[in-house]
């Protein structure tokens, strides 16, 4: 009697422990950022469609999003048993196979585009299919492993989630939510390249060209220094576009200032110490910096 309770224990846990694993395969952290900016776009689009179905919409691209996770980490298993980053990761802890990472990966990505169709529109799930196809395809598989330029190229399915918000509620893409995508797109960059001078040895590890490595410290410096540049008047155009009004405003101005001068700061700094605690702040500032503009044009937009 007692062995038999004890299987059925054993059984339990090892389900929820795979189900966890599931979870932690479809990337949670960058999920909820995808969910958010998600959220933006659906809030600022001048139509407004009723709770629980933009609750359903957005339920979908959060697994469509975790889909593409998921394939990502399918595909870098190999990458991810060397860095010390990665290497907890699911797959290389042995929680998850690579075949059941593939099969979650592939049934979630047309679970998703099929019902946001059937529950939104065309143009969402046409913009949620080719948000997974580009991370899956173009980053993972294509750029990551040739080309320092990867994490540029790359962003653009990360900074997609605002227009599949607004395709939800408006069934088309207009200038608005381009202007968000612009925002995530020009500030990948600088977040992704701060994080890989510190983590440098990281990526020499698993022998990934990014910027540090193929071009060296200096010229990653340079680089971060003059997307942060591009990125502020990008930042401040919804308020000059007359999307949004002086709460945004004023916090992008505020947030974007900060967020060049600490990478002006880190362009000037020659101590290589003082270079890693800097390009550690910058990665941290800039995670905070996305939900603060954000949040800045979802409150302008709610008031």
């Amino acid at each position: 009697m007692h062995s038999s309770e004890n299987k059925l224990t054993s059984i339990k846990i090892n389900y929820i422990n795979f189900i966890k694993a599931l979870f932690n395969l479809m990337k949670p952290r960058v999920m909820s950022l995808v969910i958010f900016t998600c959220v933006v776009g659906l809030v600022i689009a001048p139509k407004q469609i009723d709770l629980i179905p933009s609750l359903i919409a957005i339920f979908f691209v959060a697994l469509g999003s975790g889909a593409a996770g998921a394939l990502n980490m399918w595909y870098e298993a190999d990458l991810d048993s060397l860095m010390t980053r990665t290497c907890l990761r699911p797959i290389p802890t042995g929680k998850v196979t690579r075949n059941q990472a593939l099969l979650f990966g592939v049934s979630c990505s047309i679970i998703s585009v099929v019902a946001l169709y059937f529950f939104s529109n065309l143009v969402a799930a046409s913009v949620l299919a080719l948000t997974i196809l580009f991370y899956v395809f173009i980053y993972t598989i294509w750029l990551k492993r040739k080309t320092p330029q990867n994490i540029v190229i790359g962003g653009a399915a990360g900074a997609l989630p605002p227009i599949i918000g607004w395709a939800i509620a408006m069934n088309n893409i207009s200038l608005e939510p381009i202007i968000l995508f612009l925002i995530i797109f020009i500030w990948t960059p600088s977040h992704f390249w701060a994080l890989s001078l510190y983590k440098s040895d990281d990526y020499r590890k698993a022998n990934i060209p990014m910027l540090p490595i193929v071009s060296g410290v200096l010229k990653t410096k340079y680089n971060i220094f003059i997307y942060a540049l591009l990125l502020y008047p990008i930042s401040l155009a919804p308020y000059f576009l007359n999307y949004s009004g002086t709460v945004y405003f004023l916090v992008s101005l505020i947030s974007s200032s900060y967020y060049l001068f600490i990478c002006f700061k880190l362009m000037r700094e020659k101590n290589s110490s003082k270079e890693k605690k800097l390009s550690q702040h910058i990665f941290g500032y800039s995670i905070f910096y996305l939900f603060i503009i954000f949040t800045a044009i979802l409150v302008d937009a709610l008031i």
